[in-house]
């Protein structure tokens, strides 16, 4: 498979915007989205000289294959490799997954705009306030503005292509520590959602997580518009439509990937509200789909984790959910830190990112192959 280098000119960190559906107890946060091609041009930066190498790849997933949506099996992907890794060819590294948030793409982190994790990276690595690392990110941006990181016939089981298809790519074409005490996973919003998820149901693939401003943590109480009624995403009638449509979308993700519906087309899912009216069978699909719903049943799994960290900001309005879940991780004696700052959803995760995640993982991760793992 090709890979693109890139040398990508530096910009400011974007912030995100609310996206509320109003009968939802808890709303989605949206980023914008960068304008993705299919083949990766470089870039050249006279400012500022990439020491390391950063490409653009698409990754086929077995897992993403016919889903119902009609979305790629092969995601677009950004891969981050450091400063050394070129030099030294005998030399393996950890590896951290990221997962982006709702309405944004991996070009969010790692494009000619947005937080510019490669450049964060590297000066980092550079003071020595962390190790270098392999950074990775999957594009998961869909028609209804992102895939919520769950198994779905509908939008595609994302938890098996992060958690399989992604991580063995990486482990077959670079030069990876491939051993869970080496692979981190984190994420903002809608990705801190998908990390606490994946990491609930695969402590055998990643060693060390860290969740950022999640979303979606307590979904169990889903509300009819104020107003009484239909909220927008009803008026929906086929996927094309909902692309662009910011008011139907979050519902619209949500559903496709808690409550899908291979027997109801043309969009293969059920969704919350009818006619402006609670649908309790479809409600409890989204309480289900919660991590403070699901905690109880991967306690054992949670507690095999090196470190897991939490963070949000005083000035989120997730905050309260990721409370909730932080107390439910204490009341069952799940190890983990958890932190606040002043901040919103959005404005200070360049800075989380630089002085608190990629230290994390320095120093949770195990940057020394095993035997087992050096015959590989």
């Amino acid at each position: 498979m090709s890979r693109t280098c890139w040398h990508i000119l530096p910009l400011t960190a974007g912030l995100l915007a609310a996206a509320i559906v109003p009968f939802s107890s808890v709303p989605l946060h949206s980023q914008s989205q960068a304008t993705s091609s299919t083949v990766a041009r470089p870039v050249s930066s006279p400012s500022t000289a990439l020491k390391g190498t950063l490409e653009r790849v698409k990754v086929h997933g077995k897992a993403l294959e016919g889903n119902l949506m009609g979305e790629s099996a092969e995601p677009e992907v950004s891969i981050y490799l450091p400063p050394s890794y070129a030099a030294n060819r005998a030399r393996r590294y950890p590896v951290v997954y990221l997962l982006h948030g709702y309405t944004g793409t991996d070009l969010g982190y790692f494009g000619p705009t947005g937080r510019q994790l490669h450049v964060i990276a590297e000066r980092v690595y550079g003071s020595g306030a962390a190790k270098e690392m392999i950074l990775v990110m999957p594009n998961c941006m869909n028609a209804y503005g992102g895939c919520m990181y769950s198994n779905s016939v509908t939008a595609g089981n994302w938890e098996g292509y992060v958690a399989e298809d992604l991580v063995a790519y990486m482990d077959g074409h670079y030069r990876t520590i491939p051993t869970r005490a080496s692979r981190g996973l984190a994420g903002h919003s809608m990705g801190g959602y998908g990390t606490l998820r994946i990491a609930m149901k695969r402590p055998d693939v990643f060693g060390a997580i860290y969740a950022l401003s999640s979303c979606c943590l307590n979904e169990g109480t889903v509300r009819p518009p104020r107003d009484g009624a239909p909220p927008p995403a009803e008026s929906i009638k086929s996927i094309e439509e909902a692309r662009g449509n910011r008011a139907a979308q979050g519902t619209l993700a949500r559903a496709a990937a808690w409550a899908p519906n291979p027997a109801n087309p043309p969009l293969f899912l059920d969704l919350p509200t009818k006619g402006g009216e609670v649908q309790p069978q479809v409600a409890v699909k989204w309480a289900a789909n919660s991590p403070v719903a699901m905690l109880d049943q991967y306690v054992p799994n949670l507690k095999k984790y090196k470190a897991i960290a939490m963070d949000v900001g005083l000035q989120d309005n997730l905050i309260t959910s990721n409370r909730v879940l932080e107390e439910a991780l204490t009341r069952f004696g799940v190890t983990h830190t958890f932190e606040t700052y002043e901040g919103d959803h959005g404005n200070r995760i360049p800075q989380r990112l630089e002085e608190k995640v990629l230290p994390f993982f320095s120093q949770q991760l195990a940057f020394e192959a095993s035997r087992a793992s050096r015959t590989n």
